[in-house]
């Protein structure tokens, strides 16, 4: 989870969306009484479930070690792959737009000719 965490394009998608939750959790107060609620709720489940799942972790340990592994190794070979994962959402967005441009200004010039 926390490799996941940590690519560039995965890590800059939730500061975008952290950024648009905290905007518009501040400049709405009706939604802002809902998502206190939710992320109270979620909060409780969260702390809950840990507590309860804490002992089937442990028992599990070996073997969630090795998928851990295993994983990991798949999602390097995926970043080795898909470079675009170690690009900001910005930047992603950026190239797309220059691509259609350019894309659209060719056929533009092919359709003018």
């Amino acid at each position: 989870v926390n490799q996941v965490a940590n690519l560039t394009l995965v890590s800059s998608a939730c500061d975008i969306v952290s950024t648009a939750y905290a905007s518009t959790k501040e400049s709405h107060p009706c939604i802002r009484s809902v998502c206190d609620a939710a992320e109270k709720g979620v909060k409780s489940v969260t702390e809950a479930t840990a507590s309860c799942v804490q002992p089937v972790l442990t028992t599990l340990e070996s073997h969630v070690a090795a998928v851990s592994e295993y994983a990991s190794k798949g999602l390097d070979k995926l970043g080795e792959k898909l470079p675009l994962l170690q690009k900001p959402v910005d930047q992603i967005l950026s190239d797309t737009k220059e691509l259609v441009s350019s894309g659209v200004a060719d056929a533009k010039d092919a359709v003018s000719s």
